[in-house]
């Protein structure tokens, strides 16, 4: 059996260029990212941090990208680098939503909603979380950092089935109002014990994809798509195939992961594990066009980075580094790997919000020199011109998503370190 190429696409969220930076001038340890650093990580950083990550000149692509969409956020950043550019702006809520959209979602549930502040999803349950249990009111808050309607919910209160009615349709309300938001999502808990669990029946609602992407164009050209942790959710378009995995039953122990958070919420184990089981997939079973594998590593946003937390930042980043050779064995000559990120996370005084800032783009063919083509104009959209060359589409895929204006010809040259 001969398999057509795999490209992976790994992105680790909130670790933008500027980010990384300020993570690791204000570390109080020697941070080790040695396979990051052989990709050149260091090459994209300022030479003021050349003992903590090393420039490499010789790695194969290593360069920072700027986003060429006008808002930093998880789900307009992973769109990007599949081809979509997003001019819009969207909106906080810092003093919570509008009165009217309340009433209306209220009107469009069919039951009331509490709370309606900005707040930390474990802030607005713990403030709220006996109240709701008593009314049965959806706990309602705004995000600290994404233009997202939030609506938290006891599973022993508002069963699952329902919960997701409830986030479906003040969704839909909400598109219809005009509310600037990029999501929906229903956060559901139990109590354990007396202290509030995450259950994994979290719902998410997304902007509904207008516009064409590589996953599409892959799909269409016989490509296995494989999505990892939250890709298909942020994306919003239809792979072939969604791991998502919660269980540590799953979790090869022959691999060694290692959970960073004191109490194991992290997220990044299972998503790794899903892109080795991906990758192996990828090897085995007939697919003669090849195999584009879309993964993210969600803990340096959504567990350490609106926390503000640098060391467990940096130590869930060296655990993902720490199992990259495990990851890039599974991979035959001819394939590609990419790692970059969605945005940057800028720490201020009360919160870490996502900010727009370059992100780092490193890229390696196995085995092969990297002689791909790169754009003239900065745009996250650079990984999917990457993997279409890889996969035989790359004209398709700037042609159907607009990309012309970023392509320059010829191939650019590698931009130096930063100062």
């Amino acid at each position: 059996m001969r398999n057509g190429p795999t490209v992976l696409l790994m992105v680790l969220d909130a670790v933008g260029v500027t980010t990384l930076e300020y993570l690791l001038a204000h570390s109080a340890r020697k941070v080790h990212l040695p396979h990051l650093c052989e990709m050149g990580l260091g090459t994209v950083l300022s030479e003021k941090l050349s003992d903590q990550a090393a420039p490499r000149p010789q790695a194969p692509l290593a360069v920072a990208l700027t986003q060429a969409s006008a808002y930093p956020d998880s789900t307009i950043g992973h769109r990007e680098m599949v081809g979509v550019i997003d001019p819009r702006t969207y909106q906080l809520f810092p003093n919570g939503f509008p009165a009217r959209v309340v009433r209306a979602l209220e009107k469009e549930i069919g039951r009331g909603v509490m709370f309606n502040r900005m707040a930390g999803g474990m802030e607005a349950i713990d403030k709220n979380r006996e109240l709701h249990e008593k009314t049965g009111r959806p706990i309602l808050y705004a995000s600290k950092c994404d233009p997202v309607l939030q609506l938290a919910m006891n599973e022993e209160i508002i069963p699952v089935r329902e919960q997701h009615r409830i986030v479906d349709a003040s969704f839909a309300l909400a598109l219809r109002m005009g509310v600037k938001i990029t999501r929906a999502i229903g956060r559901s808990y139990v109590m354990r014990d007396g202290a509030v669990f995450r259950t994994p029946n979290r719902h998410d609602c997304t902007l509904p994809l207008e516009k064409p992407t590589l996953i599409g164009i892959a799909r269409g050209r016989g490509v296995r798509t494989v999505s990892v942790g939250k890709a298909a959710e942020l994306v919003g378009a239809d792979f072939d195939d969604v791991i998502k995995l919660t269980d540590p039953k799953l979790l090869d122990p022959a691999l060694g992961f290692r959970f960073v958070d004191r109490k194991n919420r992290d997220t990044n184990p299972y998503s790794i594990q899903g892109t080795i089981n991906a990758l192996i997939a990828a090897r085995n079973i007939s697919r003669p066009r090849g195999t584009f594998i879309f993964a993210n590593c969600v803990d340096a946003d959504s567990l350490f980075g609106h926390t503000r937390d640098v060391d467990g930042a940096l130590r869930s980043i060296e655990e993902f580094d720490r199992m990259m050779p495990r990851i890039t064995r599974l991979l035959a000559p001819g394939d590609m790997i990419m790692i970059t990120a969605d945005h940057g996370m800028e720490h201020r005084e009360d919160y870490g919000y996502h900010s727009l800032e370059p992100v780092p783009m490193l890229a390696s063919v196995m085995g092969a020199p990297f002689d791909l083509d790169l754009f003239r104009r900065g745009t996250l959209a650079l990984a999917g011109y990457l993997a279409a060359q890889i996969f035989g589409c790359a004209e398709e895929y700037v042609e159907t998503c607009a990309l012309g204006n970023y392509l320059g010809r010829g191939r650019t040259g590698r931009p130096e370190g930063r100062k």
